[in-house]
């Protein structure tokens, strides 16, 4: 079995990838793995002075881009999707040593990055235009409509999804003509910086995409106050804080933020199947994943078999931490997300509830490690029951009719990401009764977040705006109308009188009244 030791980037490496970061202080950091508690890498801090200096690079550096063609544009984008499938083994090993994930979830950024860029690289022209559309008169009105790049876009993400969370809303940015100021989560810089090299290589321009280094409270305001646009990834008390001051500048801003995800289990659903799909649901990334589910919902005639499967399996999951492909779960990423769980489980405990599984931390596997946990009979005063954990924790609750597990479901400030189990024309009819951005029929997460077609987004307190789709793309933008006006003005010729010329459109209108109402 493959030891953390083989995980390794080298000082050499190290040196070159934070050597994009601008940074032009004295100060530095030390992140650490999860995966052993060692020192991974010293990163340079950057200051308010590198952060307008990497402004004011990528306001040159856009201009140049936004003129360049689509057709150029695409190319770097399915170039660096081969790029990122040819240099995958790097990736893997960084996302690991950085974010303590298994290899197989490290692997699920790999392939969602690669899919954004091909995703984009292969729409970008229809997505973006120009469109035609109805001119106020047929024929002799025109009217295009272009999408205008927003200009330099604040890119904050977190440490959960080092590669994926960067990359699926950068591209977006980049490949709608802008340029990227960008702030990854202070734990994973080196994933993050790693791409930007891939970014290079595919010819993408090297000052197109900056990345500066540092605590939020000190960089992250200046980045909101000289950005465009501002995409966010994180909890939805500083994503409140970011929409306030976005709105002071009257900027906009899309932020995917935090999720209570419920799934329901309907009678006549295969247990088996939910068993395991319960596994990737609720315990990817050791739960530290914003569509995760923490909440299960199992109508009461297989409630007892579901809860009693599920507590066998997860007796028999594999552990680990280190780049074994087999390993089922890895380990949290530090003192404070194992903190959080910890004290979770046992406040639901003090208040009654049932452990079903696991509850324990296990610093033999890594030092923040937590065994996957299941309660049952959890109250409502209890911590878990309403709060996000972000871990691997979830708990159980029966259910009789499917109006109280839909009402139990929607029970929550969040509404990001929602999954259904069971017969699928019933667990289709159930899903769009559920108030969340994307909903998962007899999945966890991944048929919603794996399609780059479709949007992804919360609602309620999980966020505002979407990812993945036109959406992702066009949210980078400002549309932009440019109308041709032939032969006569709207107002009518000359030669009319305006009593004259409005009776003739009122008879005009009502005969296309007519007309398309037989149509």
């Amino acid at each position: 079995m493959p030891d953390v030791a083989a995980l390794f980037v080298s000082p050499a490496r190290i040196a070159e990838l934070t050597g994009l970061i601008r940074a032009s202080g004295t100060e530095t950091r030390t992140t650490v793995s999860p995966l052993d508690g060692a020192d991974v890498a010293t990163i340079p801090v950057s200051t308010e002075t590198d952060v307008l200096d990497a402004f004011a690079a990528a306001r040159v550096a856009q201009l140049d881009w936004a003129r360049t063609s689509l057709r150029r544009r695409k190319k770097a984008l399915l170039r660096l999707h081969d790029l990122i499938l040819a240099h995958q083994d790097e990736l893997l090993d960084l996302i690991q040593i950085e974010s303590g994930k298994a290899r197989s979830h490290a692997f699920d950024e790999v392939l969602h990055t690669a899919l954004t860029g091909r995703y984009y690289g292969r729409r970008l022209g229809r997505i973006l235009g120009p469109h035609r559309r109805g001119g106020v008169y047929p024929v002799i009105t025109g009217v295009r409509q272009y999408q205008q790049p927003k200009g330099v876009v604040g890119l904050i993400t977190p440490w959960n999804y080092p590669l994926s969370m960067a990359l699926v809303d950068g591209l977006a940015a980049v490949a709608a003509g802008n340029a990227v100021v960008h702030k990854p989560d202070s734990q994973s810089p080196l994933t993050a910086l790693a791409i930007v090299r891939l970014m290079h290589r595919a010819g993408f321009p090297k000052d197109l995409w900056q990345v500066v280094s540092g605590a939020g409270s000190v960089i992250g305001s200046s980045i909101i106050q000289n950005a465009d646009y501002i995409c966010f990834t994180g909890s939805t008390a500083t994503g409140k804080r970011i929409a306030a001051q976005c709105s002071e500048r009257l900027i906009g801003c899309s932020l995917e933020l935090g999720g209570k995800n419920p799934m329901i289990v309907l009678p006549g659903a295969d247990v088996e199947k939910v068993v395991e799909g319960t596994l990737s649901a609720a315990f990817s990334s050791a739960g530290q994943l914003c569509v995760s589910v923490e909440r299960i919902y199992v109508h009461d005639s297989i409630y007892a078999q579901y809860r009693d499967a599920l507590a066998q399996r997860l007796s028999n999951v594999a552990y680990g931490a280190n780049g074994d492909w087999e390993v089922e779960m890895g380990t949290l990423v530090s003192p404070s997300q194992l903190a959080t769980i910890e004290k979770h489980v046992s406040d639901a405990l003090d208040h009654g509830a049932t452990l079903v599984s696991g509850g324990r931390a296990r610093p033999d596997i890594a030092p923040w490690f937590h065994e996957p946990t299941v309660l049952e009979n959890v109250p409502e005063s209890a911590l878990c029951h309403a709060e996000e954990t972000f871990g691997p924790l979830v708990s159980l609750y029966p259910y009789h009719g499917l109006g109280e597990a839909i009402a139990m479901a929607n029970d929550t400030v969040y509404g990001l990401n929602a999954s259904v189990w069971g017969p699928v024309r019933r667990a289709r009819k159930v899903a769009p009764r559920i108030k969340a951005g994307t909903v998962n029929v007899n999945e966890g997460f991944a048929a919603t977040f794996g399609s780059l077609g479709a949007p992804m987004g919360g609602m309620k307190e999980s966020g505002t705006g979407r990812r993945q789709g036109a959406e992702g793309l066009l949210r980078f933008t400002e549309s932009q109308s440019v109308g041709v006006q032939r032969v006569m003005p709207v107002s009518g010729p000359a030669f009319l009188s305006k009593q004259r010329f409005a009776s003739l459109l009122t008879i005009g209108l009502r005969l296309l009244r007519r007309f398309t109402a037989k149509a």
